[in-house]
């Protein structure tokens, strides 16, 4: 089992909400560690909104607590409603995320019974903010996520597993039922990538000419996914009609497999390219090679379809058109980003995934 920062992180805001309410004397302290747990997000940005969003509910909760004691006293079913209330109001003000904590910060000031209760309302609301401040600090402070060399790895390793794919399928070299669940991985695994983007996007910058910079990897990285989608719709579609392209003429399927053998070997050059381990030009030899390979498809899937109507050819031929213009996009982007911002540490550090 791995053990991420955001545990570490977890743990050590939890202690740190505890050492803080105990050092300043509140009663029950261990709110202050369970709003820590429920504050703790994944991004300095998200752990920013969240911070904005939990003061907001907290003090709707505390606020609608109060209220219903003084009003109605602190019968179970007055705190059962309540809490209908807030979770409403919360949903109402798009406040979904931290409707929990509002929650445990009205069951914990409408537990309470003595007669000084303003006094104990506030403390316990301190005491939940607490928790939530205790949080934002260590997520700000220690072991800031790095999201970027975590994405470039994953494009990396998700492309890898759907090139190998599409190597053996081509060959006739793959089982039916094995491809037909690896596939459901692969989507799966696409769709964390897609998360994973997010929360990269989610980084703050905070220079001008980082900003600039970032933006453009932005870019990049976003097409390099729809690059890797791409492939894997090729891979789809190679699999749904494995028996018809078995049958095809060898013609057709030599063309086929040439045009997917170049676009894959194009495709692991262009990730070379971009982390520096293969030299920079605009045009180069696989990239020119590709497009010849596109064409004899091209002329060979025509010549095919004079003599016989195989309309299922269309979706194929087009997903390796599709895939092929993506990633000569993605090569031109690569080209710009690394001719205006040439980066070697950042080279050095993807590099080293």
């Amino acid at each position: 089992m791995k053990l991420g920062a955001r545990i570490f992180k977890t743990g050590i805001a939890v202690t740190l909400a505890l050492f803080l309410a105990s050092l300043l004397h509140f009663p029950s302290p261990v709110f202050a560690g369970i709003s820590a747990v429920f504050a703790m997000q994944p991004t300095i940005y998200r752990s920013y909104l969240s911070l904005i969003e939990q003061v907001q509910a907290n003090i709707i909760g505390a606020a609608f607590a109060i209220i219903a004691v003084l009003l109605f006293g602190r019968d179970p079913f007055i705190i059962g409603l309540t809490l209908m209330i807030v979770i409403a109001l919360c949903l109402k003000m798009r406040l979904e995320s931290t409707i929990s904590v509002a929650l445990v910060t009205v069951i914990a000031i409408m537990e309470y019974t003595d007669r000084e209760f303003i006094k104990f309302a506030v403390i316990r609301f301190s005491t939940i903010m607490l928790g939530v401040f205790a949080a934002f600090i260590v997520n700000l402070i220690f072991l800031p996520p790095k999201y970027e060399k975590r994405l470039y790895a994953q494009i990396n390793e998700n492309t890898e597993n759907i090139l190998k794919w599409i190597r053996i399928h081509i060959r006739h070299a793959s089982e039916h039922h094995i491809l037909k669940e690896d596939i459901e991985k692969m989507k799966e695994d696409m769709t964390k990538l897609e998360h994973l983007y997010l929360m990269y996007k989610e980084e703050r910058t905070y220079s001008r000419k980082n900003r600039f910079q970032k933006s453009r990897k932005l870019v990049l990285y976003r097409q390099m996914i729809v690059v890797a989608n791409r492939a894997l719709d090729t891979l789809k579609i190679l699999h749904r009609f494995e028996n018809e392209l078995y049958h095809m003429p060898l013609e057709l399927q030599q063309a086929i497999r040439s045009q997917l053998d170049s676009l894959l070997h194009y495709h692991e050059q262009i990730l070379l390219k971009f982390i520096g381990k293969t030299k920079c030009h605009p045009r180069t030899e696989t990239a020119m090679e590709t497009h010849q390979e596109r064409t004899r498809l091209i002329e060979a899937f025509y010549a095919h379809h004079q003599q016989k109507n195989e309309y299922y050819l269309f979706s194929l031929i087009g997903a390796i058109i599709d895939y092929s213009e993506q990633l000569e996009h993605l090569d031109k982007l690569i080209d710009s980003f690394q001719h205006y911002h040439h980066d070697a540490a950042l080279v050095k550090n993807l590099a080293s995934h």
